[in-house]
């Protein structure tokens, strides 16, 4: 596997959920003892908890639940329309709960006046290490706080203190520690990624000028003999040396609306993007240095009128050279890796009948079969081969709430630890477990 093995986690409990996508960033979840099927009436709910709105998805380290929610302002209006960018006061949380009962253990607070698109709220998971915890909030607030009691141990402003401004849909680059550093999606001139000092907050580097910095998760691979650090914004993909920001290669490609948002994907020497409106491009990684050209692209500039894979916000997965993704209104696709070259499609665990704008599903791979989060609030296990979608069971976890693509949601991704799921809407977390 060529993925990076993240080391700083080593020390975390094996079940742990500690950040985006997992312990690995790679969207596996590795605990044994998990059901094949879910019992009739669905698994047994454990605990739920009332929270604000958010799309941030939980962590989960060391018997503890952390998350983000928001609070609006008593007596403000929320614009109708969710692609309005109005000034809505209000307050950022980070919370910490226990993750076997759901009792919440501290909270940290902070004024928060919104300006951004889908102002539900924040949209970054936390991430947690070495007994702390670091949050990015949807106007650009970065916090590094105690996770044993949430006291502020430093702070960064994106705005204010780099000249970032707030991206049409909020600052939403999961944050990715590496080392020392740790590494996020900032914006402002010279900026669009920096890396600070975990402990201190101290600037170690800043890298790259784009007209905006869209909102992909930096991305750590290894190819070509060294680590590469994959930052994707809307004029280009580029590859850093994340020891000191110095540009490896890079690639332009200009992307609408600024929609870098799907996690990179690796596996062997080849890397996958996908954007919505911009089809896919996979990038063929030189194996002696930190160089790459373009293997194949999708021709396709529509969002309807799709070739390949036009993802959103889903991360796709690759397995034994096919990707398994999301497109824009909701197919559930089957690639061949090598070519692009779709196999097959179905909206059963997003619409389950037509074509919806956005629809989603998260995946997440656990052993031979997969766990699917749809934005119904459903959980799916299925499996997912070359030969087409099986689905093996189904359980509705969460009922959707979000309202802001004009139809209830929920667009947070799920984590998995401690032989249970935790999902959230804008209303609760809950815990199920997924014992067997």
């Amino acid at each position: 596997m060529r993925f990076l093995l993240f080391f700083f986690f080593a020390a975390l409990h094996a079940s742990d959920w500690p950040q985006w996508l997992g312990p690995q960033r790679d969207g596996v979840w590795r605990e044994s003892g998990i059901v094949e099927k879910f019992p009739e009436g669905g698994p047994k709910m454990l605990w739920r908890v009332k929270i604000g709105g958010g799309y941030t998805g939980p962590a989960i380290a060391n018997g503890k639940v952390y998350l983000m929610d928001r609070q609006v302002a008593a007596n403000t209006n929320v614009p109708g329309n969710a692609f309005a960018r109005g000034i809505i006061p209000g307050t950022e949380r980070v919370l910490c709960l226990d993750a076997k009962t759901g009792a919440q253990l501290w909270e940290h607070r902070y004024d928060c006046t919104y300006t951004m698109s889908y102002s539900t709220g924040p949209r970054c998971t936390p991430l947690v290490s070495d007994g702390k915890v670091w949050t990015v909030g949807a106007e650009g607030n970065l916090f590094c706080l105690d996770a044993t009691n949430g006291k502020v141990m430093w702070s960064h402003d994106f705005k204010a203190d780099y000249g970032a401004k707030t991206p049409q849909w909020g600052f939403a680059g999961h944050p990715l520690l590496d080392g020392q550093r740790l590494i996020c999606l900032v914006g402002g001139p010279g900026s669009v990624a920096m890396a600070f000092d975990k402990d201190t907050g101290k600037e170690m580097w800043r890298a790259l000028d784009a007209r905006e910095p869209g909102y992909c998760p930096p991305t750590m691979i290894e190819a070509g003999g060294t680590k590469q650090l994959i930052l994707w914004h809307p004029q280009a993909v580029n590859s850093l040396d994340p020891a000191t920001g110095k540009v490896f290669w890079a690639y332009p490609w200009e992307v609408r609306f600024g929609l870098t948002v799907a996690t990179p994907r690796l596996a062997g020497d080849l890397l996958l993007l996908s954007s919505f409106y911009t089809s896919s491009k996979c990038f063929k990684l030189d194996a002696t240095k930190p160089t790459a050209a373009l293997h194949w692209e999708g021709k396709s500039f529509s969002e309807k009128n799709t070739d390949t894979l036009h993802s959103l916000m889903s991360t796709p997965f690759i397995e034994n050279g096919h990707i398994y993704g999301v497109c824009s209104y909701g197919q559930l696709r089957c690639l061949k890796l090598d070519t692009g070259e779709r196999l097959w499609e179905t909206f059963a665990a997003t619409t389950g009948g037509p074509p919806v704008r956005w629809a989603n599903a998260f995946i997440i791979k656990h052993e031979n079969r997969f766990f699917l989060a749809s934005e119904q609030g459903d959980l799916i296990i299925a499996k997912l081969t070359p030969q087409g979608y099986e689905e093996l069971s189904r359980a509705k976890i969460l009922k959707p709430t979000t309202t802001d693509p004009k139809r209830a949601v929920v667009w947070s991704h799920p984590a998995f630890a401690n032989q249970c799921v935790f999902m959230r809407n804008d209303e609760e977390i809950v815990c199920v477990s997924l014992a067997k």
